[in-house]
């Protein structure tokens, strides 16, 4: 059987994901990217990664500075977030937390049901 929209709910984990890396600390985009392989995120296309980064910046949940001290290469992007970010983050927490709390109730009742053998 093909599992359907497991893009659409990776996109959709992405923004909050972001977030969270940020506020452990500022990083550069290509670092982020790597780092979303911890939450199960490492097939996204990089364009939609740095999409998202411009979008949050346009909503004022992160902001950018050019490191331009590295040693090789053209100067780099380094994300950081905001206080609005991390305002918008606690909201993401709780928004999963009463997700989650829907998803395991589905589930309980969907066992419950099958041990019945209703299924």
């Amino acid at each position: 059987m093909r599992r359907r929209g497991r893009g659409r709910r990776a996109v959709r984990m992405l923004e909050p994901a972001l977030l969270l890396l940020l506020h452990r600390g500022p990083a550069h985009g290509y670092t982020l990217l790597e780092q979303l392989d911890e939450f199960g995120l490492d097939n996204l296309n990089p364009s939609v990664v740095y999409r998202a980064l411009r979008d949050m910046e346009a909503r004022s949940w992160a902001t950018s500075t050019w490191d331009e001290e590295q040693t090789q290469g053209p100067p780099r992007r380094v994300y950081h977030m905001t206080a609005l970010g991390d305002e918008v983050l606690a909201q993401w927490a709780q928004d999963l937390e009463e997700t989650r709390n829907r998803i395991e109730y589905l589930l309980d009742v969907y066992t419950q049901h099958m041990a019945k053998g209703e299924g």
